[in-house]
């Protein structure tokens, strides 16, 4: 049975209406003035002329004040487009048109950093920033942050619509639980991008369900700068605490340990974990105490689960399975990972919300498809003729009960030894390491026909790599933060071979899908050329 997500942070906030509901630093809201903010929000936009059904293009960077915006745009009625401005300005031009927002939300710093004569030198930098006072032409704007520079004239400012005209407990729109709500940017070229759209039903289906199978409780602590994460512990009731801006436990984990103390339950993805746990085995004395660690975003492998357990032996560990069209899929307990025997990644439970089916592909392949109440409204560009009514997720799958068992991507599978290595297993893994920007795994026959495994990475930083059309480079510092992070995230029997840098990866179609043959071919020529 489908819910509204904002129903349900409704009854949240009513029934906890004096428990801290979201930190960050020394502020703290209670579920009060959380509610109290959000109604603010959506009242000012109203008598600012903001009209349900109208799109907000959002980069406002995670953070009390950009929650209660984001709440109180789908409280009005609106629709938050996500959009980041790291993706290059052609494509964030494409986004923005596809999407066609009558507003736009973003930090003060944008506005300052896109505007002439910055905006030339952020480019003479290798940052493409797309000028945020006209990309989107005719918008009207909210601003986050101080005034600055470039900041359009005529702009809300966010601090106002805070506290504004106050109306608790008006946080819902009647009628609108199953219109879009949320659009979220997943792949595609400027040619074609492609956008998931969720509406309030989708998400608190999704979402709700999500809070009951991890067992989110009142005041439980819960650290993580993630929506999707966060807000399943407002709908319980928990205490949501973001980490400081800039605080990255990837890149920064030093920084990082200062915020874990007092807090129960964790997020992270796999890189960043192996980061924090590398320099919690230098510094043990810091461990902080956990009841909850809930690792996403990437596939959570047997190494990594044991690291985890030596560091935290009693902590309960949530081991998340999704994606953008319908969130949480799957929820696997750390310890029924670790006691899976068997081929392939054991993913967990389906969630009682979701219907999952095991259909033959054209390859005679069993794939997964995915349907359910917290399925995804579509995809932009094919609605509204065209809505989803299932998901055929390309991942190679089997159903035992409601045991999920995943075997890798379909048509992406070599052969070492006597493994069958799926590089869509591990790829996401080693994606989500300090410098790498894109990575592919592929298998390269020897002499006795047996696959050779090639690391391809494109490096975070240009410079270095080589192009693929030239050849490779085998020389970089990145090789050496991935050879060492490696053996702690991934299965030994799918360690690389041989690490190679280049500056990008072969790619096909109106989809930009990684070209696997081409990179394989190109590889087997720069080894055969003495490499």
């Amino acid at each position: 049975m489908s819910v509204d997500l904002l129903d349900l942070l409704l009854d949240s906030c009513r029934e906890h209406p004096d428990a801290p509901a979201l930190s960050q630093g020394r502020r703290t809201l209670a579920y009060r003035d959380l509610d109290s903010r959000i109604a603010s929000v959506a009242v000012s936009l109203e008598a600012a002329g903001f009209r349900a059904g109208d799109r907000v293009l959002f980069s406002v960077r995670p953070g009390v004040d950009g929650i209660c915006l984001a709440l109180g745009i789908i409280s009005a009625g609106g629709t938050v487009v996500f959009a980041d401005p790291g993706a290059g300005e052609s494509m964030f031009r494409a986004r923005a048109a596809l999407a066609a927002p009558r507003w736009v939300a973003a930090e003060s710093l944008l506005y300052f950093a896109s505007s002439r004569p910055l905006r030339s030198f952020a480019r003479r930098r290798g940052l493409e920033l797309p000028p945020y006072s006209v990309v989107v032409p005719d918008a009207r704007h909210i601003v986050a942050g101080p005034w600055l520079p470039g900041v359009p004239s005529g702009a809300l400012r966010l601090r106002r619509l805070l506290s504004g005209r106050r109306a608790a407990g008006r946080l819902t729109s009647a009628g609108r639980a199953r219109s879009e709500a949320l659009i979220i940017f997943t792949s595609g070229t400027t040619a074609k991008p492609k956008a998931v759209v969720h509406s309030r039903s989708s998400l608190g289906t999704g979402l709700a369900g999500f809070a009951a199978h991890v067992r989110f409780a009142p005041g439980d602590r819960l650290l993580t700068d993630q929506l999707m994460i966060g807000i399943p512990a407002l709908i319980a009731g928990a205490h949501w605490r973001l980490p400081a801006v800039g605080t990255d436990a990837g890149a920064k984990p030093a920084h990082y340990l200062d915020v874990l103390p007092g807090t129960d339950a964790l997020f992270m993805v796999p890189a960043a974990l192996d980061s924090l746990l590398a320099l919690l085995d230098e510094h043990p004395e810091k461990t902080p105490q956990l009841a909850t660690l809930l690792i996403g975003g990437a596939p959570v492998l047997r190494p990594l689960l044991e690291r985890v357990k030596r560091r935290w032996p009693a902590v309960r560990v949530c081991a998340i399975y999704g994606m953008t069209e319908i969130l949480s899929v799957a929820i696997a307990d750390g310890d029924d990972k670790l006691a899976f025997v068997g081929a392939g990644d054991y993913v967990g439970t389906v969630l009682p919300a979701i219907r999952a089916r095991i259909e033959t592909n054209a390859a005679g392949d069993g794939e997964l498809v995915l349907a359910g109440d917290g399925l995804a409204v579509g995809y932009l560009a094919d609605l509204p003729g065209h809505p989803l009514v299932c998901l055929n997720t390309g991942d190679l799958a089997e159903l035992n009960g409601d045991s999920l068992v995943l075997h890798g991507r379909s048509k992406d599978m070599f052969i070492r030894g006597s493994t069958n290595v799926y590089p869509g297993l591990y790829e996401p893994v080693i994606a989500g390491i300090t410098g790498v920007a894109d990575v592919a795994m592929v298998g390269v026959p020897n002499e006795i026909g047996d696959d050779r495994i090639v690391l391809v990475i494109v490096p975070g930083a240009r410079g270095g790599g080589a192009d693929v059309a030239r050849g490779f480079g085998a020389q970089h510092p990145v090789i050496e933060t991935v050879s060492a992070a490696l053996p702690g995230l991934v299965d030994a029997a799918v360690l690389p071979d041989l690490l190679l840098v280049a500056d990008a990866l072969p790619r096909a179609g109106r989809s930009s899908k990684l070209d696997r043959r081409a990179l394989s071919e190109a590889v087997s020529r720069y080894l055969k050329s003495g490499h």
